[in-house]
């Protein structure tokens, strides 16, 4: 009876809140949008976060920069905990590596007390890892050989042979003293009015139900609906879908899969004018990255799979190098922009023009 009572009251207590102040950071092409770079500057600028949320594993790194400008890339923490202020929850959907875990706890300095992991989420172990480096998966589909992929995979088919038996977080010695109801800690959170920040993993083009590069895709779902339902939160409680893209949509070095214009980093500074290399690698593999042309199709359909409220479109110095100063714009990025806006029929909200420059999408000046 006293669970029904407590059960019925925090449902009512969610009724009155209304819209629930969950934000859910997306990625609109392939991944390395600079979700992590959003996430955390949503977290500052919005104030009313408490928790932010990392469902999925280790087979991509988010990258931020913290109050002193050091750079973190981070494959298991959300970028948006950098600053240390907030409760980190990994859902039952997320994939643990305990190793990685603790590394980057010690590399940030994060108060380990701001960890909670669900007790149903999933352990990365090293016989994962092993699995799909003998699967051929690193060279066949470019995988990252996280582990993630096989994680997911002894979750799912229940019946998996002893090589990639999943271990209950429960089980694992470093993991245990994380272990938390992340469910009844978010809903009182949501409760007393507090914003929770999930941050989403890879893009859109990469999900195994959404992409159309199948089977050189990733383990889940990329969508919006598939970050909440592996956090455990209530779809009616979305407050902001922000969807980060790129000016040029990068995969994964490798045979991973259709590029559409497909370039090299070299053109790209030639193109936009830099002084400096612009070539990217991968935060996990450090691989050198596949780089293309924007190409809205892909974004039109994440647009429709997701309904974003905000879009941030980053990396716009890499179509003129110009921008990456004082925020200018110039006549070349400007057509740029419309150019976009017309493709994906969106406007465009917010502009990145450099490792953590945002500003809204109004011209601040020219730069010529």
């Amino acid at each position: 009876m006293e669970r029904l009572l407590h059960s019925s009251l925090v449902s009512k207590s969610l009724r009155e809140v209304g819209t629930m102040p969950i934000d859910v950071v997306v990625g609109g092409q392939f991944g390395s949008e600079g979700k992590g770079k959003v996430a955390l500057w949503l977290k500052r600028t919005k104030r009313d976060h408490t928790i932010v949320v990392r469902p999925g594993g280790t087979n991509s790194g988010h990258t931020a920069y913290d109050r002193d400008g050091r750079r973190l890339v981070l494959r298991q923490l959300p970028a948006a905990c950098v600053d240390g202020d907030v409760e980190i929850v990994f859902p039952a959907g997320s994939y643990i590596d305990p190793e990685i875990l603790q590394r980057e706890l010690n590399l940030t300095g994060i108060d380990p007390a701001l960890v909670h992991i669900d007790a149903r989420a999933q352990v990365i172990l090293p016989e994962h890892r092993d699995a799909e480096t003998q699967s051929g998966l690193v060279g066949s589909i470019g995988s990252t050989g996280s582990g993630t992929g096989a994680a997911v995979m002894s979750r799912i088919a229940r019946y998996a042979p002893d090589h990639i038996r999943g271990v209950p977080i429960e089980e694992h010695p470093f993991l245990l003293r994380f272990v938390d109801d992340t469910s009844a800690r978010m809903t009182r959170a949501l409760a007393a009015g507090d914003g929770v920040l999930v941050e989403g993993t890879q893009g859109f083009g990469l999900s195994v139900l959404h992409g159309d590069s199948w089977p050189k895709a990733t383990a889940r779902d990329t969508t919006a609906a598939g970050f909440l339902s592996e956090s455990g939160l209530p779809p009616r409680g979305i407050r902001d879908v922000v969807m980060v893209i790129r000016s040029m949509p990068i995969r994964v070095g490798g045979d991973s899969g259709p590029l559409f214009g497909e370039t090299n980093w070299d053109a790209v500074r030639d193109d936009s004018g830099s002084r400096e290399s612009v070539a990217e690698f991968t935060s996990v593999t450090n691989r050198l990255r596949r780089v293309g042309h924007f190409e809205a199709a892909t974004v039109k359909r994440a647009i429709a799979a997701n309904d974003p409220t905000m879009i941030v479109l980053n990396h716009l110095d890499h179509i003129d190098a110009c921008v990456a100063h004082d925020a200018a714009m110039s006549a070349k990025a400007m057509r740029f922009l419309e150019e976009v806006e017309t493709g994906i029929g969106r406007a465009i909200d917010f502009i990145g023009t450099g490792p953590e420059r945002l500003s809204a999408n109004v011209p601040a000046g020219l730069c010529l």
